[in-house]
C-alpha cells in the first residue's frame, strides 16, 4: 500500500494509522529533544572548560614571566665586579634554576599542563563548543516542526481532515531532516548557520 493510499484510509473509523503516526512523531521528538539537550550541555561544559583552561594558561604565563624577570635581574647582578666567586656561583645557580622553571612552563608533555598543551586543549574545547553551537538551531527547528506535526495529526483525528495529515507529514519530514542534520551537520542551511 502506498503512502497516498495510507493517507486516504487514515480517517476511516477502523484506521489506526494516525495514532501510530503520532506515536512515531513523538518518538522522533523525544530523540530530537535528547540531542538538543546534549548539544546545550556540551556548549556550556566546553565553554566553561575552555575558559578555565585559558585562565590556567594565563597563570602559567604569569609565573613563567616572573621567573624570566627574576633570572634577568640575577643576570644583571652577576655583572657586579664586587661579587665573590661563592656569591657569583650562588646567583648563577639561582638564575639557571629560574630559567629552567620558566622553560618548563612552556611545555610539559608528561603532565599536559604546559602552555603549549593548555593552548591546544583550550582550542579543542572551543571547537567542541562551536560544533554544538552549529547543531543547536537544527535541533530547535526539528523540535518545533515535529511538535506542530503532532498537533496537526491530532487535530485531524477530531475533524477527520486528511489534508491536515498531509501537512503534518510534510512538516514531519522537514523536522526529521533538521534533526538528522543536527546530528550529522551534513548540510549547512544558510539561515540556521
Amino acid at each position: 500500500m502506498s503512502v497516498p493510499d495510507l493517507l486516504e484510509h487514515a480517517h476511516a473509523p477502523e484506521s489506526k494509522f494516525t495514532p501510530i503516526y503520532i506515536a512515531v512523531l513523538a518518538v522522533l521528538l523525544a530523540i530530537c529533544s535528547i540531542g538538543d539537550d546534549d548539544a546545550a550541555k556540551t556548549m556550556i561544559r566546553s565553554s566553561v572548560e575552555a575558559a578555565d583552561t585559558y585562565a590556567f594558561f594565563q597563570a602559567k604565563n604569569i609565573r613563567q614571566t616572573n621567573y624570566e624577570l627574576a633570572a634577568d635581574a640575577i643576570e644583571a647582578q652577576l655583572k657586579d665586579p664586587a661579587l665573590t666567586e661563592e656569591g657569583r656561583k650562588f646567583l648563577h645557580d639561582k638564575m639557571d634554576a629560574y630559567r629552567s622553571k620558566a622553560a618548563r612552563y612552556e611545555s610539559e608533555p608528561a603532565t599536559g599542563e604546559g602552555k603549549a598543551e593548555l593552548l591546544a586543549k583550550a582550542k579543542a574545547l572551543e571547537t567542541e563548543r562551536d560544533i554544538a553551537l552549529k547543531r543547536d538551531p537544527y535541533f530547535d527547528l526539528g523540535q518545533g516542526l515535529l511538535q506542530i506535526a503532532i498537533v496537526l495529526a491530532s487535530i485531524s483525528l477530531i475533524i477527520d481532515g486528511a489534508f491536515l495529515v498531509w501537512v503534518s507529514g510534510l512538516l514531519a519530514v522537514v523536522g526529521t531532516f533538521a534533526m538528522v542534520n543536527a546530528f550529522t551537520l551534513a548540510v549547512a542551511v544558510p539561515f540556521l548557520s
